[in-house]
């Protein structure tokens, strides 16, 4: 098992209220699994996600990483988890416009301190794979918006992650890019054992996961029949 929550809650105030954004969600990833978390917006999915990745602690409950329970850590052991172990694609790609698209996978990579010969050698083995020979030297405003994506997909995969959470992947992106991504994240699955989650609205997404996950309200339900 490479994820376990366990009554995992996470609660805003706002004013007076208190919004339950994730409210007692347990559940088990598998290790080299493609899993979707489908539900509209306001939902629960990004801050699920978030807590997953150790971006955010909980309100109360736990996340489990490869069986260590991960409320005992340090901020500094957190990172180096979400450093070596996890790749973020975002909707909105987060890639630094000032720097080309391969400075931007080689920047996790920097983080982790690799020789920078390698970095460069891996980064560029990376935008490759993702069919972007042609596109190293660009910056984010040369390149088309599945482009990005494709860039952040690249980075997220930079340090050899055991784990990839995706938010959005498509939402930016016309339907033909759209199905290319999902194809991309699906090949990482099966060849390189990557663990996938995918929070989405896009039901293609949902049709191609070994798991599907719904959420409404911040509550999980598990959808049968895949």
């Amino acid at each position: 098992m490479i994820v376990e929550t366990q009554e995992l809650t996470r609660m805003y105030r706002l004013g007076a209220s208190v919004i339950m954004a994730v409210n007692k969600v347990s559940l088990e990833i598998k290790e080299s699994t493609f899993v979707s978390i489908a539900g509209p917006s306001g939902s629960g999915k990004t801050t699920l996600l978030h807590l997953i990745g150790l971006n955010d602690r909980p309100t109360s409950g736990k996340v489990f990483f490869k069986n260590e329970d991960t409320s005992l850590l340090s901020h500094r052991e957190r990172r180096e988890i979400r450093l070596r172990n996890i790749g973020f694609v975002f909707q909105t790609f987060n890639l630094l416009p000032t720097l080309t698209a391969l400075e931007n996978v080689e920047l996790p990579m920097a983080l982790a301190k690799i020789p920078p010969k390698l970095q460069r050698e891996k980064a560029i083995q990376l935008l490759e794979a993702v069919g972007l020979t042609g596109r190293l030297q660009h910056r984010s405003k040369e390149l088309s918006t599945g482009e990005m994506q494709r860039v952040a997909i690249a980075r997220a995969l930079a340090n050899d992650p055991l784990l990839i959470l995706a938010d959005e992947p498509t939402g930016e992106l016309d339907s033909e890019t759209g199905y290319e991504i999902i194809k991309l994240l699906l090949r990482l699955c099966r060849t390189h054992k990557t663990t996938v989650v995918v929070a989405t609205h896009d039901e293609r997404v949902a049709k191609a996961s070994d798991v599907k996950y719904s959420m409404r309200d911040g509550l999980i339900t598990r959808d049968v029949g895949l």
